[in-house]
């Protein structure tokens, strides 16, 4: 059984950092991406960042590049959510999801990808920005 845990949120002041977790198991994919959505009160949820594991390729949603920084770890089946210079409009819900790939490995993938289209979703982890 596939099961994503998403870790690491908290509270921190403007212009703080923290370092969010997703640790999969039940992993046996070679082929898929992991993306990270957060969803704030009121409203909707939205793709934030993610990447696809055979070629590392990532995407960011414009208000977060080059604060935030996703990576992933495949001896350890897990990525990170690096996120720098936090603002209380990043504050959030974030979520980690798996979207399993069945295009072939030379698959020229698009990204982001749609929220539907992910496969496999963890629970959420609260971020609070706030002074």
């Amino acid at each position: 059984e596939v099961q994503l845990q998403a870790s690491g949120g908290g509270l921190v002041q403007p212009g703080g950092s923290l370092r969010l977790s997703c640790a999969g198991s039940g992993f046996t994919f070679d082929d898929y991406v992991i993306g990270w959505f957060r969803q704030a009160p009121g409203k909707e949820r939205e793709g934030v960042s993610c990447i696809r594991s055979t070629n590392g390729r990532t995407y960011y949603k414009k208000s977060v590049k080059d604060r935030f920084i996703i990576s992933m770890d495949n001896a350890k089946n897990t990525v990170y959510l690096q996120m720098d210079n936090l603002q209380p409009e990043d504050t959030g819900v974030y979520y980690c999801a798996a979207e399993i790939l069945r295009y072939g490995l030379d698959y020229r993938l698009a990204l982001p990808r749609p929220a539907a289209n992910y496969d496999y979703w963890g629970q959420g982890t609260q971020v609070t920005v706030s002074s």
